[in-house]
Formats: C-alpha cells, structure tokens, sequence
C-alpha cells in the first residue's frame, strides 16, 4: 500500500516542478528589448492618445521587471514599471504608472497571458479596481493591455492597449 502511495506522491511532485519549469520558461521569454505602438485613453470617455513605447525586461525563473516609456505627441513621456513574481500557484507584483505611486497586482498565468486584477494606487474612473494583462504574442510579440469598467453604464472598456516587437 506505502509503495503505490509513494509513486503517487513522486508523480504528483514531479508534475508540479513541471509547471514550474514551464512558468520558468515563460517568464524567461518575456526579458529583452521591446518597442512599439498603441493607445491610451485619457479617461473612461477621454481622449484616445496614440503612443509609441520602448520596454526593457529582465525576468529569472520567478520574477519579471519591466521599466520602460511611451511617448504622445511627440514631446510627452511617461515612465511606467511592473515587477512580478511568482507566488505558489499565481502572481503578485507592483505596477508603478505614471503618478508614480505602485498599484498592487495579483493574478495567475493562462496560456501565454499574465492576467491580473488592479488595485490603483488611487481612484481611477470611479473605483480602484481594474484588470491587466501581459500576453506573449508569437516569438516576438507582447501585448499589455488594461481594461477597466465604465462607471456610467457598467461596460468593460480597454484603457491602454500597447503592441511590443522584441528589438
């Protein structure tokens, strides 16, 4: 009976280093050079801004830090930051926009998407409660885009969508 329950357990064991080696793996293709273009709405109900963005990221096979700037209009540049690590079976982490104070992440990986719920640093369109997302998109690809809800009429509506190429 000790035998059978003990392969079980080696297994199981060796199927969650498993998945700890493919979170490796992902987090490790985030880190690099990355620019590109996207937009930001100003507000929920604001302005559409078309920005262009350049992204640095080192990862190890638990953490990602992403420092990087989108410039609009050709004279405006904002700093923006995340780090992320992975914690058990999700993901914890700051976000650090342009205010320059940290919002707090917690989320988990699907597929090639970290996905987070937001909790702003202060009150953004009505709350402070959003979602992000950091996709891999293909080799080269990576896609960070925040949704937040419209507090008028309930809708989830993208207030940042930025497309990445590795450099």
């Amino acid at each position: 009976m000790r035998l059978p329950l003990f392969a079980a357990l080696l297994s199981f064991t060796g199927l969650a280093a498993g998945a700890n080696a493919s979170d490796a793996e992902f987090l490790n293709s985030l880190a690099g050079d990355w620019s590109g273009s996207g937009m930001i709405l100003t507000r929920i109900g604001g302005m559409k801004v078309n920005v262009s963005c350049s992204l640095k990221s080192d990862a190890s096979p638990t953490t990602v830090a992403m420092n990087g700037n989108c410039r609009a209009l050709a004279a405006i540049t904002r700093s923006f930051s995340a780090k992320v690590k992975a914690a058990g079976q999700g993901y914890t982490g700051n976000y650090t926009g342009p205010s320059g104070r940290p919002s707090k992440l917690v989320g988990s990986r699907k597929g090639d998407a970290l996905n987070f719920a937001v909790t702003w640093a202060h009150v953004t369109n009505g709350d402070r409660s959003a979602s992000m997302m950091i996709e891999k998109v293909g080799q080269n690809g990576l896609r960070l885009q925040t949704v937040d809800r419209d507090p008028a009429s309930g809708r989830a509506v993208v207030t940042s969508r930025i497309d990445l190429q590795r450099q």
